[in-house]
């Protein structure tokens, strides 16, 4: 894992210059929200999924200002040839080079997040919380948009098996970090071996190409090379079936060997399409295997998947297959589906613009509030400390997040929420608009659970947000919005600061 010198230069320039004021212990208040969902070009989200919280956590728990970071840190020099960091400020980090005194309230891995919201409050010594946003951002942003990625795919498959295939096209080591907000996003398993192994779960997988290729190369053949892992992986054999021909070769030659597994007693698994017309393939492929006797094989589906193309393949499925005599239904149900780059990377959007801003200083006792302004609104920091409170209405659907001022009471009927980012649009709800508030920020502990009990909790309340989400927000195209407001309260104390510092 990295340590603690994964941050921004900055960071550092400016924890050294508070404890030069004498300031660097005084406690701070950060938000971290995100600006807008991922958009793909061709296709938008309507929602994230908050994810990476159990890497953050394990990271700052585990990292320490070491002898080696010191000395790296000493070697810095300005543009004169001094020393760019005094020795009594690394001294102050030797002995404080940890983040055991940093506070945060999150939103839970695995809930659904939306722009303007906070995801994570952070709260601690102004030094190390400000060290703190680098590697915050750098692990939460990624994390989150995979799994929202990966949330979008496991919905248009409507229920069918995702597997993450990923990791070779990944961001280097950020392949962990992928496996991992993919199997949060609903991913059910992962080819990353190493990162099956970190989240507790089974690595899954087929074979390559390059397996038909090398018994062809030295003589054989497709059917040799079928057979050799047939009897290697009896009760585990899934064939890749284009290597050649799938139709005139892949698929006949599965065939004879699935039926000389099963005269030895075994149940083979399936076949891989990798190329073509998947749809089409998926079809004409079914409707060869029924006729053998193989009606419960899985067929796995990979090739630069992505949500789209997905759903394409399962809407050709329901028009096609009735003219090959085959049972789109239960096709559906048998295909898997594996998932490339396009989930690993965030292919079409591969960056969430998440920030960290400073919201409140402690002033002595008191919580001081803070703001950045900007001519964007969008921009603008929300103030104060702060939680989300998410309304439900009379449906059981989730309608709006409330950013609101702590210790605030939203239990007033009628109630003002205004525009997140246009400060002349509000709207009134009434008490028949509201039948449940529910908070979303909780204090992170450690959870005690292991890595696999942690991620089955995040999808279950995954599962649960998505199905209290209206179907236009879930929409893989224009999306309808989603609404984040804020309380009137905070509306107006924002509004005060705004007016206080641009006269």
């Amino acid at each position: 894992m990295p340590g603690f010198l994964y941050t921004d230069h900055y960071q550092l320039v400016m924890a050294q210059l508070y404890f030069r004021e004498g300031i660097h212990e005084r406690r701070a208040r950060f938000d971290h929200t995100f600006r807008s969902y991922p958009d793909y070009g061709t296709h938008q989200a309507g929602y994230c999924v908050s994810a990476g919280l159990g890497a953050l956590l394990d990271w700052m728990e585990e990292v320490r200002f070491s002898p080696a970071d010191r000395g790296a840190l000493a070697e810095l020099r300005n543009d004169r040839g001094d020393r760019l960091f005094g020795g009594d400020f690394l001294d102050w980090l030797e002995a404080n080079g940890n983040f055991d005194a940093i506070d945060m309230w999150a939103a839970a891995e695995g809930r659904v997040v939306h722009p303007n919201a906070v995801l994570t409050a952070v709260e601690g010594p102004l030094a190390l919380a400000q060290i703190l946003e680098t590697p915050l951002l750098n692990i939460l942003n990624f994390s989150t948009l995979v799994a929202t990625k990966a949330s979008r795919v496991a919905e248009s498959a409507n229920g069918g098996e995702v597997l993450e295939f990923g990791m070779r096209r990944a961001q280097g080591h950020g392949a962990m970090l992928a496996t991992r907000a993919s199997l949060v996003g609903g991913a059910r398993f992962s080819s990353n071996v190493e990162g099956s192994v970190a989240s507790g779960f089974p690595s899954k997988g087929t074979h390559a190409h390059s397996m038909v290729q090398v018994f062809m190369a030295l003589g054989g053949g497709e059917l040799d090379a079928f057979r050799s892992y047939a009897e290697v992986y009896p009760d585990a054999c899934l064939l890749l079936v284009d290597t050649i021909d799938t139709l005139e070769s892949g698929i006949p030659n599965a065939i004879k060997v699935f039926e000389e597994l099963r005269v030895k007693g075994h149940r083979p698994l399936g076949i891989r399409l990798d190329s073509g017309d998947l749809a089409h393939l998926s079809i004409r492929s079914a409707a060869m295997l029924d006729d053998a006797g193989f009606p419960d094989v899985s067929i796995v589906l990979s090739s630069q998947l992505d949500e789209l193309t997905i759903w394409q393949i399962r809407n050709q499925i329901v028009t096609e297959a009735p003219r090959y005599g085959v049972d789109a239904g239960r096709l559906l149900d048998r295909l898997v589906y594996g998932v490339g780059s396009a989930m690993a990377t965030s292919a079409g959007d591969p960056s969430l613009d998440g920030v960290y801003k400073l919201v409140a200083i402690d002033g002595d006792g008191e919580w001081l509030p803070a703001i950045k302004i900007s001519d964007s609104m969008s921009k603008v920091a929300n103030p104060g400390v702060k939680q989300v409170w998410r309304i439900t209405d009379d449906r059981g659907t989730a309608t709006a997040d409330v950013l609101a001022l702590a210790g605030e009471n939203l239990a007033e009927r009628p109630l003002l929420l205004h525009h997140a980012t246009r400060p002349d649009v509000s709207r009134v709800l009434t008490a028949e608009h509201i039948s449940d508030l529910e908070p979303l920020l909780a204090p992170v502990k450690p959870s005690g659970l292991e890595p696999r009990e942690e991620i089955e909790a995040a999808r279950e309340r995954r599962r649960n947000d998505l199905d209290r989400l209206d179907p236009g927000v879930r929409r893989l195209v224009n999306p309808h919005l989603y609404h984040v407001s804020l309380s009137d309260r905070l509306h107006k104390l924002k509004t005060e600061l705004v007016a206080r510092y641009q006269t």
